[in-house]
């Protein structure tokens, strides 16, 4: 390599060490990693990046792999389900201090449904594969991410439930 095609990646090295305190401080922020100590904030931290999403702007859609987390520190996101007789239904719509994507924690990896920005979306951003690693290495950090996790499946289930029992509810009328 020449110094002169090394140049941007270590401008880019550069740049991302001096982000590293305000991603720290966002990661710290976040509901969803409360309590989590500071060894495990920085674990976190090493590999977070911020991402935007315009308007309409798919995250990810139902059947991907899933190897992606989501933080959101913006906007809206709704969190979409396929039924069979109705297309795209809305389960949920998350905001500010909610996580997204919580598949990339459990075989077989894929996602369980679509996702897009209602609005202009901020996010930190989390590759799936290399948190699963993280919590290899640190087994304290893994029983944490799976309480907080089990917690939002729990939520979410609830909030699928509700949803389809509104269209079931919807389905009755309209044949009457």
């Amino acid at each position: 390599f020449t110094e002169a095609a090394d140049k941007p990646r270590s401008s880019a090295i550069a740049k991302r060490k001096a982000m590293l305190p305000y991603f720290y401080a966002l990661v710290a922020q976040q509901p969803f990693l409360n309590g989590l100590n500071a060894h495990q904030l920085q674990m976190l931290t090493d590999s977070a990046i911020e991402m935007q999403f315009e308007t309409g702007q798919s995250i990810f859609q139902a059947g991907s792999p899933a190897n992606r987390f989501y933080l959101i520190l913006e906007g809206k996101v709704v969190l979409e389900s396929k039924l069979a007789e109705r297309g795209m239904i809305p389960i949920q719509t998350l905001g500010p201090g909610d996580d997204l994507g919580w598949s990339w924690l459990f075989p077989p990896y894929y996602l369980h449904s679509s996702a897009h920005a209602l609005e202009p979306t901020r996010t930190i951003f989390f590759y799936g594969t290399r948190l699963r690693e993280q919590c290899e290495q640190d087994h304290d950090l893994g029983y944490q991410l799976m309480q907080r996790v089990a917690e939002v499946m729990i939520q979410r289930l609830r909030a699928m439930q509700q949803r389809l029992m509104e269209c079931a509810d919807t389905r009755k009328l309209s044949h009457k």
